[in-house]
């Protein structure tokens, strides 16, 4: 997996380089979906083209609200992470998250 793809130390040249199976698009550029910042999009637009003309998997992290989601079914992304769908939980609390009791999962982070 190629973690926060687009900054940092996460260029093209990894892509080539070494054996990637997802690309993870950095939640900076998710951020500015469905605010009027075109660039993010063409960026995002960009990076899922490329992982399916690659054919790796592509996940969006960073989403938090369902206008960017919705964004991101346009263009053809298939996964993501965010805090729309959860926050951060401990492990304990997963198997409850997974299994529908929400509430319970909530009450045990605390």
């Amino acid at each position: 997996m190629l973690d926060d793809f687009g900054t940092g130390y996460s260029s093209l040249a990894y892509v080539q380089r070494f054996p990637i199976d997802v690309l993870k698009i950095d939640r900076s550029f998710v951020m500015g979906l469905g605010q009027g910042e075109d660039e993010n999009r063409t960026i995002v637009e960009a990076i899922v083209s490329m992982a399916r003309g690659l054919r790796v998997a592509v996940v969006a992290e960073g989403v938090e609200t369902a206008t960017q989601v919705a964004a991101l079914r346009e263009m053809g992304c298939p996964m993501a992470q965010g805090y729309h769908y959860a926050r951060p939980l401990p492990a304990a609390a997963i198997e409850q998250f997974l299994g529908g009791d929400l509430p319970q999962a909530i009450a045990t982070r605390r």
